[in-house]
C-alpha cells in the first residue's frame, strides 16, 4: 500500500513539474511580481493555485465522483489524458532548439499573489484541459485508494508547482540568472521522457478496462 502511495505522489510529482515548467500566465506573474515582492510571491501564488484545485478536486469528489467512477468514463478519460501527454511531450520536444527562460518582468503591481494564483490559473486554457484529462484521470485512479489515495496525489501535485516557483522566484529577487537556459531545457526534455512514459501507461489502461467492459 504505502509503495502505491509513494508511487502516486512521486509520479504526480513529475507530471505536474511538466507543466509548470512551460511558460505560461502564472509564470509570467511570478517573474513580474517577484522583483518587487521577493520570494515569498511563488509560493504565496502556489497558496491561490492550491485553494482552486482543491475546491476543484473536492467538487469531483463530493458530487460528481459517482459519474467519473463508471468505466466508460474511465476509459474516456485514461486514453484522452494519454493523448494530452504525447500532444504535451511532442510540443516540449519540438520547442527545445529555441527554448529559453527569461526573467524579465515589467514593474506593474497588481494583485494579492494569492488572488493572481486563482485568476491565473482560470484563465489558462490549458490549466481547463489539464484537470478533464489527465487530472480526472489521476484522482479515478487515485480514489481506489481512499483518502490517502488523493492526499498523496495531491501533495505531490502541488509540491511540483511549489517548487518550481520558489526556485523562479527566488531566481528573479536574487538578482542573478543561475537557472542558465540548458539547465532549463534539460528539465524540459527529461519531464518530456517521462510524460511520454506516463502517457504509454494511460493507453494501456484505458484499453484494458474498454476490453473488460466489452468482454
Amino acid at each position: 500500500m504505502l509503495t502505491t502511495l509513494l508511487t502516486i505522489f512521486v509520479s504526480s510529482f513529475i507530471i505536474a513539474l511538466s507543466g509548470a515548467l512551460m511558460p505560461g500566465p502564472l509564470l509570467t506573474v511570478t517573474i513580474s511580481e517577484s522583483s518587487q515582492r521577493g520570494f515569498v510571491t511563488g509560493p504565496l501564488l502556489i497558496a491561490g493555485h492550491a485553494i482552486l484545485e482543491l475546491v476543484l478536486v473536492a467538487a469531483l469528489l463530493l458530487g460528481l465522483a459517482p459519474f467519473f467512477q463508471l468505466p466508460a468514463v474511465f476509459v474516456v478519460s485514461a486514453i484522452g489524458g494519454a493523448l494530452i501527454l504525447f500532444w504535451m511531450a511532442f510540443g516540449m520536444f519540438r520547442s527545445l532548439p529555441s527554448l529559453h527562460l527569461s526573467l524579465e518582468g515589467n514593474s506593474t503591481r497588481r494583485n494579492h499573489p494569492m488572488i493572481s494564483g486563482i485568476l491565473m490559473s482560470v484563465a489558462n486554457p490549458y490549466w481547463i484541459i489539464w484537470w478533464a484529462t489527465i487530472g480526472l484521470g489521476y484522482i479515478l485512479y487515485s480514489w481506489k485508494f481512499g483518502f490517502w489515495g488523493i492526499a498523496f496525489f495531491f501533495t505531490g501535485h502541488i509540491l511540483a508547482d511549489l517548487s518550481w516557483y520558489s526556485l523562479v522566484s527566488a531566481a528573479v529577487a536574487g538578482g542573478r540568472n543561475f537557472l542558465t537556459d540548458r539547465l532549463y531545457r534539460g528539465l524540459i526534455a527529461v519531464c518530456a521522457v517521462f510524460l511520454v512514459v506516463f502517457a504509454g501507461y494511460f493507453v494501456y489502461a484505458g484499453f484494458t478496462k474498454l476490453n473488460a467492459i466489452i468482454s
